[in-house]
């Protein structure tokens, strides 16, 4: 049976606007559902921190609102949570200045310290509080990166205990370009062999030919130990996704990013989550090529080679979404919809796994 429920709504406890989803669930089946909560506006600047709301009945019901993660009045966002084999769960997460906006970060016209930086925090208690965070951004962003942004959506650990964050950042320009134009964004990757004490950056994709512009990016393992990369295209053609493999654990791509065109799609997150039993690939997002709207599960059975559509949840509009195991009967959609606008809540669906297969 599918069950939907909604742990946060645009306007209420405190925040104008809930967006960028993530989701997890802990060892002892608890499950976490983060967004950002931005305070005076849906803008993606401001005063805005990481929230989160807990369940434990597999997501039917949610516990109050918890602020995980706060920048004083200004911006923590992006939250990229992964639930490790001991048990506690990471958060990574970027920071910066509340008046601190995309268009300048990528300009170059706002200062180091203002500008994105990269933090992590942890919990060993399913989520009831949090460490103090630890700055990462020395290990984990190239000086010259302007824009950066981890995932979002959820992050993983691989079967050797590698844990991979996807990532993406903006060059600087060249000639009479100002920064801002789409064929500076690039892609990467973060690693830890440590369970997070200590950080790295694995694999970079930059591109300035204007054909992929990697964008927000989800991740997930595959049987054979290859880890399959999907990222939001933002150049005009040849379509809005696009893919890559690696087989060092993210350390390098096999190949650069290539078009997914079997993935329709408007230029929007997505997330994917690999169900090792059965053995599929599932990709969520919206399905309307045109519009943020149609959310839609898709499997791939081939590594994410060709995908068909197994789930559609309505025509409403919709945006970002993540996608998380609840038990070995449910997959969990954590996702932005509403009746007349994609960001008037966040809600969550419980799809039994059989038809998804």
């Amino acid at each position: 049976m599918i069950e939907t429920s909604v742990p946060f709504r645009a306007g209420r406890e405190g925040y104008a606007s809930f967006r960028i989803p993530a989701v997890v669930v802990s060892g002892q089946g608890t499950v976490l559902a983060f967004c950002e909560g931005r305070v005076g506006s849906g803008a993606d600047f401001g005063d805005i921190d990481i929230v989160l709301k807990r369940s434990t009945d597999g997501g039917r019901t949610w516990g109050p609102l918890q602020v995980a993660a706060k920048n004083g009045d200004h911006l923590a966002g992006n939250p990229a949570p992964v639930v490790l084999d001991t048990g506690r769960i990471l958060l990574v997460h970027v920071r910066n200045a509340a008046l601190a906006t995309e268009d300048a970060i990528r300009r170059g016209v706002v200062s180091a310290a203002d500008g994105r930086r990269v933090w992590v925090q942890h919990s060993d208690d399913e989520g009831a509080t949090w460490s103090s965070p630890k700055e990462i951004t020395k290990e984990t962003k190239r000086p010259e990166w302007r824009w950066y942004a981890t995932t979002p959506g959820h992050a993983i650990q691989l079967a050797g205990g590698r844990v991979v964050v996807p990532a993406n950042h903006s060059l600087p320009p060249t000639g009479r370009d100002n920064g801002t134009e789409g064929k500076y964004n690039g892609g990467h990757c973060l690693l830890s062999d440590d369970r997070g004490a200590t950080w790295r950056i694995g694999y970079v994709d930059d591109n300035t030919d204007g054909y992929i512009n990697v964008n927000e990016t989800t991740a997930a393992e595959l049987p054979d130990g290859r880890v399959y990369f999907n990222t939001r295209n933002d150049s005009p053609s040849p379509g809005t996704r696009a893919d890559a493999h690696s087989k060092d654990g993210g350390r390098t791509l096999t190949k650069r990013f290539r078009p997914q065109a079997g993935l329709s799609a408007p230029v929007c997150e997505g997330s994917v989550l690999h169900l090792r039993d059965p053995d599929v690939l599932l990709f969520s997002g919206p399905a309307d090529p045109a519009a943020r709207a149609l959310m839609t599960i898709r499997a791939s059975t081939d590594g994410g080679t060709t995908w068909r559509p197994v789930h559609t949840v309505d025509g409403l509009p919709a945006a970002y979404s993540d996608l998380a195991r609840i038990d070995a009967r449910t997959v969990g959609l954590l996702y932005e919809t509403g009746d007349f606008s994609a960001y008037e809540t966040i809600t969550f669906r419980r799809v039994p796994v059989t038809h998804l297969t």
